[in-house]
């Protein structure tokens, strides 16, 4: 395989994605909603941050257990948020309309059969039509935060080093998800003799790993973990409330733990410990069908780096004291077997589309 042949194809492909009407729609479409959703996000943000401001003139006022209490100050990560949901469709969208054709629209056309009569070998092709995508959805993805970093700075919000490094982690985890529905865009157009096939095996392949598949997994997670336990009949009634806080890069913990005349009620206390377990038992089969979609990863991974205090209250929601932040890393180490198997599926599925290309009988 010839580096130059490689990169003219994929130079190619490149070329005849960013130019064609379909690919310009959606992209289109990608941006308005994504900026639409950023603009809503940055007010919030703004609204957020003046609560803040307020909180941190009163503190000095705070009495009791409150006193000497730091308020959470906001991340702009939140303004991403919001930008997570329009990707998980519209996004999947444009990465299925960029690769479900590839291949099977040469067959079509028969221009593939002549297009090997070059000097250019089938490894150099389908390698160049995989990497041409890639740089496709790559320039679709750096567009989109470059409008929502140009957004911020219009509205005088600058992110720290911190932030900004979370956003470019943001962006390379939503291109992982992207790569995942191309890679099984272009297996498909490879398997498929038609297009109109190739799209409808996308889709509902799409449709069986986004929606099928979670709700399976959570069906299997109930009958698995069975009833959860019963609360104690007796109210909580807290005598103490013990507040702490913690920063850890771009944003702030607080915990709080409730006290009953220097311990922790028993019956409560036990009843933690039963809903832990159950709960340990859900997410036993729940995160092996969510590691198997594309979705579930990407969400679980972008709310890691968007909102990691609500990450960390997902994962532990009985804990009265969770262990202190450790920034961007400490949120990324909690979900690397997400990130592990948001690069395993695109892998394997191109993997596929490699080895049946190689072999597949073209006359």
């Amino acid at each position: 395989m010839a580096l130059d042949r490689l990169f003219n194809v994929a130079r190619k492909e490149f070329s005849d994605h960013i130019t064609s009407r379909r690919f310009i729609i959606i992209l289109g479409l990608v941006l308005v909603i994504s900026a639409i959703g950023m603009h809503s996000g940055i007010e919030n943000y703004n609204t957020m941050l003046e609560s803040y401001s307020l909180q941190l003139q009163h503190m000095q006022d705070l009495e009791g257990p409150y006193a000497g209490w730091m308020p959470e100050k906001p991340s702009i990560m939140l303004v991403f948020s919001s930008m997570m949901g329009y990707m998980t469709m519209l996004g999947g969208i444009l990465a299925i309309a960029i690769g479900f054709d590839l291949v099977s629209k040469e067959k079509e056309t028969r221009s593939l059969k002549s297009l090997l009569s070059h000097p250019v070998y089938r490894d150099e092709i389908i390698n160049g039509k995989a990497l041409g995508g890639v740089g496709a959805l790559g320039f679709a993805m750096a567009l989109a935060l470059a409008i929502a970093l140009a957004m911020l700075l219009i509205f005088s919000v600058v992110p720290t080093l911190d932030e900004f490094a979370a956003v470019l982690v943001f962006g390379a985890v939503t291109l992982g998800f992207l790569l995942a529905y191309f890679a099984v865009a272009l297996m498909m157009s490879t398997v498929a003799k038609e297009s109109g096939n190739a799209l409808i095996y996308t889709l509902v392949i799409f449709f069986a790993v986004s929606s099928l598949l979670p709700m399976f997994g959570a069906m299997a997670a109930n009958a698995f973990a069975g009833d959860p336990p019963e609360p104690p009949q007796m109210p909580r009634m807290p005598q103490e409330i013990v507040r702490t806080a913690s920063s850890g890069g771009y944003f702030t913990s607080v915990s709080q733990s409730v006290v009953y005349g220097g311990t922790e009620d028993p019956e409560w206390k036990a009843y933690e410990e039963e809903m832990k377990t159950y709960i340990e038992k859900r997410r036993l089969i729940s995160d092996i069908s969510s590691l198997l979609s594309p979705q579930s990863n990407y969400q679980t991974i972008a709310i890691a780096v968007t909102q990691p205090q609500i990450f960390s209250m997902m994962q532990s929601p009985y804990d009265t004291a969770p262990e202190e932040t450790t920034g961007l890393a400490g949120a990324l180490g909690k979900v690397w077997m997400n990130i592990a198997a948001l690069i395993v599926f695109p892998s394997a599925f191109f993997a596929a589309t490699y080895v049946k290309f190689m072999r597949m009988d073209i006359r």
